[in-house]
């Protein structure tokens, strides 16, 4: 027991991540059922539709669970009082800046853990209150910042008191033990657990995820502020390319690219899909259970501790 496991109440410090349309209630239950902290995605639900996630969640599963918050969402404020009604006791935050909601989240008693990308932003999250940050990467997938991971965990570590959950990159054992010598207690993993039995997504995404090497993703929108997002290199995604070189807005740029996400997860359509995943991607072999992917990360770490490795 660590730190982070003590705070979400899990049995191993694996957190998965918040895949806008790719995390709903079957997987996040099925990752809480293995023993980790499943996360159902609210950007892009209405507040019924999240209202129903989670009680769908919560039927299949007597473990915590959390529940992400899309800061950027116009409906986050009635997205924060279903998760208070709903008695959800941890919640993430992306895109944006949890400050608005803070205090109704803590008077609910609800952990609050935001998804950061710089030393700034930890220091800022931890003075506002945060339980802990997820310290993301630029290797991850979906949206971004510009440091890499391996650089930014350990500067952000040396930065604050809170426990840090490491992301962007990780894929299996190594990854995991890489995020705890840098100074995490846990790890978030996101483009490992899309692809999941438990997952929405259909045979062309996971096949794409599998087949990629460690070329085949591609960054889009990084010449729009706050657009920078990482997924499979594919026809979409070059079409994406193209758009953001127009000088189009933020808001087109996220239309377009929100359009590509569901058409991936809705239609599963190999050549109209953004299909959202980390540089990891190269690194993953096959699709399997939610819980044998949880359990799969820490034993293969524990090898990788096992290992008697000579520096000289």
């Amino acid at each position: 027991m660590n730190r982070v496991t003590e705070l979400l109440g899990i049995k191993y410090p694996v957190v998965q991540g918040a895949m806008q349309e790719v995390a709903t209630a079957d997987l996040a239950a099925a990752v809480s059922n293995g023993g980790g902290l499943g996360i159902i995605a609210a950007g892009g639900k209405t507040p019924d539709e999240l209202r129903e996630q989670i009680q769908k969640a919560t039927k299949l599963t007597d473990k915590p669970f959390a529940v992400n918050l899309m800061l950027m969402d116009k409906n986050t404020p009635e997205h924060v009082k279903v998760i208070i009604d709903e008695g959800v006791k941890i919640v993430t935050t992306g895109a944006g800046t949890p400050k608005p909601y803070m205090s109704d989240l803590k008077a609910a008693g609800i952990k609050v853990m935001p998804v950061i990308p710089n030393v700034k932003i930890a220091k800022k999250m931890e003075e506002m209150g945060a339980d802990a940050v997820i310290v993301e990467g630029m290797e991850a997938g979906g949206h971004i910042g510009g440091t890499t991971s391996m650089v930014l965990w350990p500067q952000i570590a040396d930065a604050i008191n809170i426990p840090l959950i490491a992301a962007g990159g990780i894929g299996d054992g190594r990854g995991v033990v890489e995020a705890f010598v840098a100074g995490a207690e846990g790890v978030q993993c996101g483009t490992i657990f899309s692809i999941a039995k438990e997952s929405p997504v259909g045979d062309n995404w996971r096949k794409a995820v599998i087949d990629a090497t460690d070329t085949g993703t591609a960054v889009v929108g990084s010449t729009i502020k706050g657009g920078a997002t990482r997924g499979i290199a594919n026809e979409e995604a070059g079409k994406l390319f193209e758009l953001e070189k127009t000088g189009v807005s933020r808001d087109e740029f996220n239309s377009a690219l929100n359009k590509g996400l569901y058409v991936g997860v809705r239609e599963d359509d190999p050549d109209k899909s953004f299909f959202m995943a980390g540089e990891v991607a190269g690194l993953i072999k096959e699709s399997k259970p939610a819980a044998e992917i949880v359990k799969d990360l820490i034993d293969d770490a524990q090898k990788v501790l096992n290992k008697n490795i000579e520096i000289m």
